[in-house]
């Protein structure tokens, strides 16, 4: 649009269209900043047709300001609390207040993979009880999620602890007891009794959106009422945790004693609650991670009622189908939870499910893969009778099975040890496998069934797959074995068949898995 002075008034329009051309280029410029903070604010050049106006809208420049979490924060923050704890240190060397880490102490991944909070959070020190025995203290977060003093925290912060102080927003401590623990979800529940009208925040009833902004609160280095604000990174985050992990990844900044406290979203709901974070060092690298409230719920519902939680079980070792395993069972995706071996007298196995089987749907509803299964089976309750549609060796079939309560032990870890198990002898060599084997019969505590790993090809594809000496080969291809030769024989056979990779049923230590691995051409 050009502007056409007058005689009488070139002077002025002249001032108005530079007026206008300032207008103009702010409005640029504020809108380019604002967009960072979610709106853009237009100013029209149209209503600048005087020097007053140019004023007015000057002003309103002045007053428009990129939006902050202020508002939001005034409402939620007096929701979270301070969590102290004093717990009796544990003398054993073996121990430690990490021994939940998925890692052994002291490896790479320990260093880098951090929890945060709990008794290893700052300030924590040590000290001595009222009979001498040492103690050590320790902070963290939590918030409450009813008027009448029930708060959420992390199992990891109060587990163990002697005593639970709580400290609120404007500074009064409280006494807390622990409701009830989950360590598989590492939540807690706790209760500060005496006052029904505590300031308390909402658990969201929805996921949040890869790229949402997320406000985390909590007490970092027992720095209390600390705020910082990020977005979600990304969502369904396995961190090698346990079988349930689901986490919500956030880049909002979390150190040590954030542990326990809330990931708001901006409507002031609580989206997750934060539990660990990926670090070199110990602090905060913009990676943390966050339980879903969708999880938090329906623990904390558990909790608050029976003190604990009871998860559904089918009672099967399962693992996740890799493209090997697929292409070996003929499957056209790569999706669904492997059978490695079902739990004698378990539900799966008194519906007929057996080693071999892939379990592809749940209810109708698609598995991707085996952490999906268990936590869909998880999150249902003992008892409920379930429709699972299954591969049974190359055949497609439904089966109804009623779930059990899963046990509270942990389930057994494949035996890290690579000792020699009592083995005698130099066995048979399957060069096709790159594995020297003999039967189980013949090696002493290797038990009845299959054939032994008596030596592993450091450059084989058995090697690059885990094998390790002391495994028990049980079935190749879908067939049991007893000797070397049965299992070269199932090889060939596999070969003349034309297939890339012949799956192996292998146990190692008390768990069995199926391993995929290359036929060797010639």
């Amino acid at each position: 649009m050009t502007d056409r002075p007058t005689n009488s008034t070139s002077q002025p329009s002249r001032r108005i269209f530079s007026a206008r051309k300032f207008a103009l280029m702010a409005s640029v410029v504020a809108g380019l900043g604002a967009a960072t903070y979610g709106f853009a604010p237009i100013f029209s050049t149209d209503v600048l047709t005087t020097p007053a106006h140019a004023q007015v809208n000057k002003d309103v420049r002045q007053v428009q300001q990129p939006v902050g979490f202020a508002d939001i924060v005034e409402r939620v923050k007096p929701s979270v609390i301070s969590v102290r704890v004093k717990i009796p240190e544990k003398t054993s060397d073996n121990e430690s207040f990490d021994n939940d880490m998925p890692f052994p102490p002291g490896s790479p991944m320990e260093r880098f993979f951090r929890r945060f909070g709990g008794p290893d959070g700052f300030p924590g020190r040590r000290g001595h009880g009222r009979h001498g025995g040492p103690i050590v203290t320790g902070q963290g977060s939590g918030f409450f999620i009813s008027p009448d003093g029930y708060a959420v925290t992390n199992n990891h912060v109060v587990d163990g602890a002697d005593k639970v102080e709580v400290t609120t927003d404007d500074g009064k401590t409280y006494k807390a007891k622990v409701i009830g623990t989950d360590k598989r979800t590492d939540l807690a529940l706790i209760k500060v009794d005496g006052r029904t009208d505590f300031a308390f925040a909402k658990l969201s009833d929805d996921l949040p959106r890869i790229g949402d902004w997320v406000l985390a609160v909590g007490n970092p280095f027992g720095l209390g009422g600390t705020v910082t604000a990020g977005i979600v990174s990304a969502r369904g985050r396995d961190i090698g945790n346990g079988p349930y992990d689901d986490f919500i990844q956030i880049d909002a900044p979390v150190n040590k004693g954030n542990s326990g406290g809330p990931a708001f979203s901006t409507n002031g709901d609580v989206v997750g609650v934060n539990t660990a974070i990926y670090s070199p060092s110990g602090g905060s690298v913009g990676i943390a991670f966050s339980i879903p409230s969708s999880t938090v719920k329906s623990v904390v519902a558990q909790l608050k009622d029976k003190g604990t939680v009871s998860r559904g079980w089918i009672g099967v070792q399962i693992q996740s189908i890799t493209p090997d395993i697929a292409d070996s069972l003929g499957l056209k995706k790569v999706e669904g939870a492997l059978v490695a071996e079902p739990q004698a007298g378990g539900p799966a196995s008194k519906a007929g499910i057996e080693s071999g089987d892939v379990i592809k749907q749940v209810n109708g509803n698609p598995v991707k893969d085996a952490r999906e299964l268990a936590r869909t089976i998880g999150t249902m309750a003992p008892g409920a009778t379930i429709k699972l549609d299954v591969l049974h060796k190359g055949v497609d079939k439904t089966i109804n099975l009623t779930l059990g309560e899963l046990p509270n032990t942990q389930q057994a870890k494949a035996d890290s040890d690579s000792g020699d198990n009592g083995q005698s002898g130099q066995g048979d060599e399957v060069p096709n496998l790159g594995l020297t084997l003999a039967p189980s019969k013949s090696v002493a505590g290797a038990g009845k069934d299959g054939v032994v790993v008596m030596q592993v090809d450091p450059q084989s594809a058995s090697a690059e797959r885990g094998f390790k000496e002391g495994d028990v080969i049980l079935e190749v291809a879908g067939k049991s074995v007893a000797s070397p030769a049965q299992v070269r024989e199932a090889i060939a056979s596999a070969k003349a068949d034309k297939k890339n990779s012949v799956l192996i049923r292998v146990r190692s230590g008390d768990s069995s898995r199926f391993v995929a691995v290359p036929v060797a051409k010639g």
